[in-house]
């Protein structure tokens, strides 16, 4: 049998002593330690950035970029060309037509681009695709064919691989219907701008906006953008149609159509654009375009719209919101200003231009954001007679203004 040594009373307390002391002093040593950490992540104010483009040189050019043609499977009556003449009876300007890749196993090449309807000599028709896959769908826009096929074949690769192909192509991925059946299921950090608002239906893109919202405040700047997501189209004659052709009547090319404030008439400037965030989404092509506008310097002058992003000056920012193009005589529009993802203040936009302002301070050491959506009267759409139901009061939104975020995030 073993046998233990019997403690006295007086090695007992030195011993409980000691191993309070040595708790003692462990808690001491993590304190300090906590004291001593440096968070990198944490705000600093950042160097100088990017000067902020031209207001005035630059056109506002307006499209829609979400598409399906017959190249779709799943779509119909809906040819190249019956797309494209319907884009430029209702004035727009650019168009992405966004056929499934999966329903041609990737080869856009061969089948959408390559169809002898694809051409136009008035609207710009950029290259791109619906990334269609089983974690959730993303469209591509470029000014230039790329080898799509690569992309479609790294479609259930893991995050950093898909980057890495993205990358190489040098094409704007953006994040389709993010909360949808088919919801964005990749990493935010791999696409450059998020569909906030797909078809007329507006009510339904609630959760793409707090989605949008939470990339904003968590300092990814992402541009909104907009996308009608139709797939069919005007039967040639009646026996043609099918259960889905009422459709046609209430959601068609620009339902809503998206704006962009571009260098030039080029396809390179529309993608430029997309990327940098000067855009707008109106919910029909003649519905009035949202502007978003503010003085930095307090001179009295607007000298920065939406998509642009500067240090603040410590000083109170007047910021311009307007409707410009067809308005409703008379109409009472009504102005949400969303300042972090929360909501900041309502304003009415008055005049025969439409017009709101409001005043305030982004913080100097960390990032700020404003958007704005705007509610009225809805603007008719006669190509597309059902919409207005489907979008109801609202008009359209802005990108945000950004404050502080970081270029290289």
């Amino acid at each position: 049998m073993f046998s233990f040594p019997v403690r006295s009373p007086r090695t007992l307390f030195f011993q409980r002593a000691l191993l309070l002391l040595l708790a003692v002093t462990s808690i001491v040593s993590v304190a300090s330690g906590q004291q001593d950490h440096s968070n990198p992540w944490a705000p600093t104010e950042l160097g100088p950035l990017p000067p902020i483009a031209s207001l005035t040189d630059g056109v506002w050019l307006k499209g829609d970029l979400h598409l399906h043609s017959r190249h779709s499977h799943d779509s119909s009556n809906n040819s190249v060309a019956k797309i494209i003449n319907f884009s430029k009876s209702v004035g727009m300007d650019y168009i992405c037509i966004t056929d499934h890749d999966n329903h041609v196993l990737g080869d856009v090449a061969h089948n959408t681009w390559a169809d002898p309807e694809f051409k136009s000599d008035s609207l710009l028709l950029l290259y791109g695709a619906e990334w269609t896959t089983t974690r959730g769908h993303g469209n591509v826009f470029s000014a230039r064919p790329y080898d799509h096929q690569r992309l479609y074949d790294v479609r259930d690769q893991r995050d950093i691989v898909i980057e890495a192909v993205k990358k190489e192509l040098g094409i704007h991925l953006s994040a389709n219907h993010p909360s949808g059946k088919d919801h964005f299921g990749f990493s935010y950090d791999m696409v450059d701008s998020i569909e906030v608002w797909n078809s007329a239906i507006w009510p339904k893109n609630a959760n793409a906006i707090m989605i949008w919202d939470d990339m904003l405040s968590s300092g990814r700047k992402l541009t909104g953008r907009g996308g009608s997501d139709s797939h069919h189209g005007t039967p040639n004659s009646p026996e043609l149609a099918s259960k889905n052709t009422p459709q046609r009547q209430a959601n068609y090319v620009g339902t809503p159509t998206t704006w962009v404030y571009a260098k030039e008439r080029t396809l390179q400037a529309v993608v430029d654009a997309l990327t940098n965030g000067r855009v707008a989404v109106s919910a029909n092509p003649y519905a009035p375009r949202v502007e978003f506008y503010a003085d930095l310097d307090g001179d009295g002058k607007m000298d920065m719209m939406m998509g642009d992003n500067a240090k603040p000056t410590g000083k109170p920012i007047t910021f311009r919101i307007q409707l410009t193009g067809k308005t409703v005589p008379g109409g009472d529009y009504t102005v949400k200003v969303i300042k972090n993802g929360d909501p900041y203040k309502t304003l009415k936009a008055e005049g025969t231009i439409p017009t709101a302002e409001f005043t305030d301070t982004p913080v100097q050491i960390g990032r700020t954001y404003y958007r704005v959506e705007v509610t009225g009267p809805p603007t008719a759409y006669p190509d597309v007679p059902g919409s207005m139901a489907l979008s109801g009061n609202m008009i359209g939104l802005s990108n945000p203004i950004y404050f502080n975020f970081d270029p290289n995030f």
